[in-house]
């Protein structure tokens, strides 16, 4: 483990790393920690809730051993069909196919999907039966509908259907197993946001303290508004209700995306199923303008699927994966995701640091380029007192070229609002909440630190302790200008209201002398 005295900031963009079979054990959780790991998905689609329980005790007691400050993220399932049972008595040459069979389908075969089927099997003419998950989907598919499994690997049109039945013609065949993914991107599914077994997951998830609740297929702002009023409801007393990551997956969030985002507290470009549902060649484009309109809210936003894909097996990533993972960063990505890479892949701790390697070679392209920064529109619009006082921040920390930007944020809208500003420079934010500490870990630029404020309550105390800190992690030396924010008092939510600057060493500066 690294010494924490000589550690070396870490990228403005954030890793969020998906945990599974190939990534929780403690070794491993610490190898993706000093990676450089600060959020980690505890995706609900695969494994239960006692599974994740494990993980999740393992992760935060290497993390306390560690000293690190990361973030749990609950990751819904939401209305995704699925294919049911597929028994072992269908033989597969698949190698991919694990304790189960798999029927092979090919282009021109009909495919009977029935609801009421525990199992695949076959009917009196060989014509495959598949058992899917939503017995809706046989009165929402039209004629002339696609029918898309295993993330359109395997692509159908529905011919006809029944009361009972739903009859597929397959355009792409392939093996389907158990379990495999249906899309049905020319259909109306009226199937909720929210499963039963959502709820399930989310009563856990309070239970648990997770951090983060990302929703998955939303379609409507009233989804995430109806999932944030539940979660208020359950929270426990003297805590805030678990954030509410939006997965941008489906046209009709894309069309309704203002009010998503405006209505979530962060938001995913879940690229998977949103390549699915829609043309991919719009992916790329849905991406940029997903990116700009969370810029211009002040929201941030994950980057997620495929974005070091063969490093599942492979020891290194393909050109076109490093030069997604820093698109993503040149466009204003707060975060990018690992999903199989880390779950299940051969080299967990790699991946981790060839991403970070990737984002801190963007990062130093963008602070070398010229750029004109400003806050997010929204927030200038709002004119918030707290967003003000860090968009004056900004231009003071350019102003005398400052190397960091520290402050207090007890509950972490201070840390929020100057992630917001886009600063090039890092922002390292104090709380004594290990909540609010745990959810600063996903802002872009800022590094949580937790501690208890100075028993006298003083800001020039706070002066004293963060010229230490810093000096002590060798993120200054002396002489080095640095931007400090608090309030009064000190360790308060919602309290900041001032601004000092302080050049290292100097006896005089920080809230020694002078606020503004």
């Amino acid at each position: 483990m690294p010494n924490p005295s000589t550690a070396i900031l870490p990228t403005r963009a954030k890793i969020v790393a998906t945990l599974g079979p190939g990534s929780d054990s403690a070794d491993v959780l610490r190898k993706l920690i000093e990676a450089g790991v600060s959020v980690f998905r505890f995706n609900f689609s695969h494994g239960v809730l006692d599974a994740h329980k494990k993980r999740l005790s393992t992760l935060r007691a290497v993390a306390t051993e560690m000293n690190a400050t990361v973030a749990a993220l609950g990751d819904l399932c939401g209305p995704k069909i699925r294919v049911g049972t597929v028994p072992r008595s269908f033989a597969s040459k698949s190698p991919t196919v694990h304790g189960g069979g798999a029927i092979e389908l090919a282009a021109g075969q009909d495919v009977l999907l029935r609801a009421d089927i525990a199992e695949a099997s076959v009917d009196a003419d060989r014509t495959p039966i598949l058992p899917v998950g939503y017995a809706g989907m046989i009165r929402e598919v039209e004629p002339g509908h696609r029918v898309l499994i295993n993330d359109g690997a395997i692509r159908m049109l529905a011919v006809e259907r029944s009361e009972s039945a739903l009859r597929c013609r397959v355009t792409i065949g392939g093996p389907v197993t158990s379990g495999k993914g249906i899309n049905l991107p020319d259909s109306e599914v009226s199937a909720p946001a929210i499963t039963e077994a959502d709820w399930s997951c989310i009563a856990w998830a309070v239970d648990n303290s997770l951090d983060f609740l990302a929703l998955s297929f939303v379609r409507r702002a009233d989804e995430v508004r109806a999932l944030k009023r539940r979660l208020d409801d359950l929270r426990h007393p003297g805590s805030s209700p678990i954030p509410v990551v939006s997965k941008i997956e489906k046209p009709q969030a894309v069309a309704d995306l203002d009010s998503i985002i405006e209505a979530s507290d962060a938001v995913m470009v879940a690229r998977g199923d949103l390549g699915v549902e829609m043309d991919i060649a719009q992916v790329p484009v849905v991406q940029k303008k997903i990116l700009a309109r969370c810029q211009y809210f002040g929201r941030p936003c994950i980057v997620a699927t495929q974005m070091l894909e063969s490093m599942i097996q492979a020891a290194s990533p393909t050109r076109a994966e490093a030069s997604d993972v820093a698109n993503a960063i040149f466009d204003g990505a707060d975060a990018v995701m690992l999903s199989g890479e880390t779950a299940v892949g051969k080299h967990p701790a790699l991946v981790v640091e060839t991403m970070r390697r990737i984002i801190g070679a963007a990062e130093s392209h963008i602070a070398s380029a010229p750029h004109h920064d400003s806050p997010p529109q929204h927030l200038i619009e709002s004119r918030y007192p707290t967003a003000a006082l860090a968009h004056g921040a900004w231009h003071i920390a350019r102003d005398i070229g400052a190397k960091l930007i520290v402050c207090w944020s007890q509950a972490g809208g201070t840390a929020r609002y100057l992630s917001q500003n886009d600063f090039d420079i890092p922002i390292v934010a104090y709380t004594s909440d290990p909540q609010a500490a745990r959810r600063m870990a996903l802002l872009k630029g800022v590094t949580p630190i937790l501690r208890d404020p100075p028993p006298s309550g003083l800001l020039r105390d706070f002066t004293d302790i963060a010229e230490r800190d810093m000096l002590s992690r060798n993120w200054v030396t002396q002489g080095q200008p640095i931007l400090l924010l608090a309030g009064k008092p000190l360790g308060a939510a919602k309290a900041t209201n001032s601004i000092a600057t302080l050049y290292i060493g100097d006896p005089h500066g920080g809230f020694r002398s002078h606020k503004s």
